[in-house]
């Protein structure tokens, strides 16, 4: 079914994709200060946020933006053996490949041995996932200035203590995501609706709709996509059952929210 409801609903399917990039001022700021970094002569820059703030979908974006005219090389899912990963990057950056085993001492060799035009830019997403040994063996990469990391972690306890441990002494840049005010996520519901030439629902979104959805999701991007997906599939079932012509279209009902909010988990019923 083809309604401004289905098409509102995958808005907000939950996928990494630059296309899907929405320019708010706070998110440009950062997002510019994560280019100009990538420019300096530091060893490696930490994303760092909660899970849900946008570190993947800034990886990708800088991926896309950059990898026309720079080596640079995205690793969205973690590479988790040693040998394997640092296969990978023989292959990707020095066009190496091995049929077998390569440990980190090998791998060094290689480093020290080739030169290369310009340092490649790696992007490891989801470092937090990598084992502490791997970390430090990347950590020891990064001080050859041969390779240049920008890796994301998610801002938890945890994480907080690897950061500390792993990198406080090379990490040249740390730039932390947040989730979004009130305010914020309005722009950001409304601009990514008014993308997809969704005008009608964008026009939906009042303050007080906003207010609640702000209260279930913290500002937090990714449960906000959860819910507004969730929602917009609650408004194509009542429009399969013909209930919509009772419901005013220029607002949200709160029970549309809640049992949206409900479905996914962020109230109990």
């Amino acid at each position: 079914m083809n309604t401004i409801y289905s098409n509102s609903k995958d808005v907000f399917i939950d996928t990494v994709n630059s296309k899907d990039y929405i320019q708010l001022d706070r998110v440009s700021t950062i997002y510019q200060s994560l280019k100009d970094s990538i420019k300096k002569p530091l060893k490696m820059i930490l994303l760092y946020g909660k899970p849900g703030t946008g570190k993947s979908m800034f990886l990708t974006k800088l991926y896309n933006d950059l990898s026309p005219s720079q080596d640079i090389y995205l690793y969205q899912t973690p590479i988790l053996d040693e040998s394997e990963f640092y296969k990978l990057l023989a292959q990707d950056i020095f066009n190496i490949k091995y049929g077998g085993e390569l440990n980190f001492t090998q791998f060094m060799r290689i480093v020290n041995d080739r030169e290369l035009d310009t340092i490649p830019v790696v992007l490891l997403d989801e470092a937090q996932l990598y084992s502490s040994i791997l970390m430090e063996k990347i950590r020891l990469l990064s001080d050859t200035r041969t390779i240049k990391f920008v890796i994301t972690l998610h801002k938890t306890e945890k994480e907080d203590l690897i950061a500390k441990e792993h990198f406080k002494t090379r990490i040249w840049e740390t730039i932390v995501l947040e989730n979004s005010s009130k305010n914020e996520l309005k722009m950001y519901i409304q601009k990514k609706l008014m993308k997809a030439n969704c005008f009608d629902t964008a026009n939906m979104f009042t303050m007080h709709t906003i207010n609640k959805i702000h209260k279930l999701t913290n500002g937090n991007y990714r449960d906000t996509n959860k819910l507004l997906f969730t929602l917009f599939d609650i408004y194509l079932s009542y429009e399969e059952k013909n209930k919509l012509g009772s419901i005013r279209m220029d607002k949200i009902p709160n029970k549309f929210i809640e049992m949206a909010a409900i479905h996914v988990g962020f109230i109990n019923a």
